[in-house]
């Protein structure tokens, strides 16, 4: 018989039992269960969250073995939702799940975010105008958010807290104009695509070790990942879920970040006041373009 305190109890001197009580009561909405989101689910679940709103619209094919948690033989082809759903409930029969099968639209975010303390950012790193639109209504909810990226071998993260700096205002997306051409549309969405990776990993350290360049394609919605940054990504967001619940310990808030980059065996905090505006953030948005430039 399943016992919530028994399945937990090697969670007690991390956290104290009133703390695990607390986590059993809490709501995580997670965006997204494939790579990263995936990961965050089982880790999230083993800790001890008891409610979940979960959300994907994908299912698993063969391409996703190498880095997904739920990607495996007995999964192919069915959806990501589906599969994580069951997860979470084989650790926790007792889990509190809404699960958004067909995606965050603008239909169901009102109804994702409610009752949620705190949201976890794994949508795919193209899905940006989703992704602004679900930061902009936490931060009008007081939501904090947080988003942990698999970069290389490494994770970076940031944190947004309700009452500083905004989602909008740190990656300075450029909104596409009305009028512009099929061409203008691409390479907006492209340098937009850059903005979010050179925000959310300020430093790059991932360019230093990078073997094939042409694996990078934004344009064809490609980009290379690993199983140990999706790992690395999920222990890094997970303690700070736990901190940001819990109302203890330090966390780092945008603008400012951290990136661990294990390959390199580099830990590098960052602080970009005005975000992607930042002249240095100018700079790296110029370098990584250059970089990708002929593969885009």
């Amino acid at each position: 018989m399943f016992n919530y305190e028994e399945a937990f109890s090697r969670n007690i001197g991390w956290v104290t039992r009133d703390e695990q009580q607390i986590l059993r009561n809490t709501r995580v909405a997670i965006g997204g269960l494939g790579g990263v989101g995936g990961d965050h689910a089982i880790v999230l679940s083993r800790l001890g969250i008891g409610k979940f709103n979960i959300s994907d619209l994908d299912d698993y094919d063969v391409a996703n073995f190498n880095r997904q948690a739920g990607a495996n033989m007995n999964t192919l082809g069915r959806p990501k939702a589906e599969v994580m759903e069951e997860t979470i409930r084989g650790i926790n029969p007792e889990a509190d799940i809404k699960n958004f099968d067909q995606g965050i639209t603008d239909e169901n975010l009102e109804e994702f975010l409610t009752d949620v303390d705190i949201y976890v950012d794994s949508l795919d790193i193209f899905a940006l105008e989703m992704r602004r639109k679900v930061f902009r209504r936490c931060y009008e909810k007081g939501i904090p958010t947080i988003t942990a990226a698999p970069m290389g071998m490494g994770t970076a993260f940031l944190v947004f807290m309700p009452g500083k700096m905004t989602f909008d205002e740190y990656f300075a997306i450029v909104d596409t104009p009305a009028n512009a051409s099929e061409e203008e549309k691409a390479n907006i969405f492209n340098d937009n695509i850059i903005r979010f990776v050179v925000g959310v990993s300020p430093s790059i350290q991932q360019r230093h070790y990078i073997v094939d360049s042409t694996s990078i394609n934004f344009f064809k919605k490609k980009v290379p990942s690993t199983c140990m940054g999706i790992s690395l990504a999920a222990g890094t967001l997970c303690t700070n879920v736990l901190k940001l619940i819990l109302k203890r310990g330090d966390v780092i808030y945008a603008p400012h970040g951290l990136h661990f980059d294990a390959y390199r065996n580099k830990l590098i905090k960052t602080w970009r006041p005005w975000g992607n505006k930042n002249p240095v953030q100018l700079y790296m948005f110029w370098r990584f373009k250059q970089i990708i430039k002929d593969n885009t």
